[in-house]
């Protein structure tokens, strides 16, 4: 196994008018150079960390799983060489979507429309003391309320900088095409989204509709698919306001070149990764990742029928606004893109 490069990253946090810079050293194996090889205890029991137990790992019992997922750190880590020429401060903001399970040892930054109401319900049962037992029975509303799950922004930046030493972190991606149309569907053409409707259908509408109906304006729930990427790559859309966090992209919201991300799991491969996470915290005996029983979930296929009505052009942008994601996750452009 290639022994893994240090990095060091700044990551600075503004207290009153100053800024508390620490050092976050990105090496895979300091957590059990700092323990002199010793077990940690996670729960009040005695074991390997889940950081020890993916990188300290028999090369015996290397399995085909971990095959994959070393392949995918190294492909990150060269895409971000490749791409990445200048290095910039993490600051809180940055951290928001990491949610951290104390108990386990697990960094886990979610990304919408990527299984995470699974994820942070399964976190719910990790972390819950016992008042979860099954992560079906979690409703799906309550697993996004703020406070369940604590954010690494919360933490000072002596705690931040442990947790992201010492713990496993990990995100799950998805095709990046799927994913945006996953979110349109979501958001747009379901009737009970009306906070979307309001807040981002009526200004689509307004902006990229040559004279709207009165009733489009007020309601916005009828914004088309060519509406939304339009909205999506005019300049000034991200000169108001950041991208929602639905369809903002995967390197803006888990920062993956500046936060090294031990395990990369895939939509694509959504159960056989969560089981390999589960098993790295030592938690499968705990709680089992939910199965997908939808028949509903956007596919590729579906994702083209959705682009055949965009302009080479505006699949161009699109594409360009969503490129470091193919890179970075190893996606490759779609063959019914016309741009090329």
């Amino acid at each position: 196994m290639r022994r893994p490069k240090v990095g060091r990253m700044v990551l600075a946090t503004c207290v009153g008018s100053f800024f508390i810079l620490i050092f976050y050293f990105q090496s895979h194996l300091k957590p059990a150079a700092e323990q002199g090889g010793r077990r940690t205890s996670w729960r009040g029991k005695s074991r390997r960390s889940p950081l020890q137990a993916l990188y300290e790992s028999d090369q015996l019992e290397v399995s085909a799983v971990h095959v994959t997922h070393q392949g995918r750190r190294e492909l990150l880590e060269e895409e971000c060489r490749t791409h990445t020429r200048k290095r910039r401060v993490l600051i809180p903001e940055d951290l928001k979507h990491l949610i951290v399970d104390d108990q386990h040892g697990l960094l886990y930054c979610y990304v919408p429309k990527v299984a995470c109401t699974n994820w942070k319900r399964v976190l719910m049962v990790l972390t819950g003391d016992g008042r979860y037992r099954d992560p079906l029975q979690i409703p799906a509303n309550e697993a996004h309320v703020a406070g369940n799950l604590r954010s690494l922004s919360e933490f000072s930046t002596a705690e931040i900088n442990h947790r992201l030493r010492t713990y496993l972190k990990f995100v799950f991606v998805r095709e990046p095409f799927e994913r945006l149309v996953s979110a349109y569907r979501n958001k747009f053409t379901r009737s009970y989204n009306t906070a979307f409707h309001k807040r981002y259908g009526t200004k689509i509408v307004r902006r990229h509709r040559p004279d709207p109906e009165p009733e489009a304006l007020e309601r916005g729930d009828d914004v088309s698919f060519e509406e939304f990427v339009r909205y999506l790559v005019d300049p000034q859309t991200q000169r108001e306001e950041p991208f929602n966090e639905h369809w903002e992209r995967v390197h803006a919201l888990c920062h993956p070149c500046l936060i090294h991300y031990d395990v990369v799991g895939k939509y694509e491969t959504l159960e056989q990764d969560s089981r390999y996470v589960l098993r790295l915290a030592g938690a499968e005996g705990e709680v089992r990742f939910p199965t997908s029983g939808k028949s509903t979930r956007t596919t590729g296929d579906m994702a083209a029928q959705f682009f055949r009505g965009i302009s080479p052009v505006y699949q161009r942008k699109l594409y360009n606004l969503y490129r470091m994601d193919f890179l970075l996750f190893n996606y490759s452009t779609p063959a019914y893109l016309r741009f090329r």
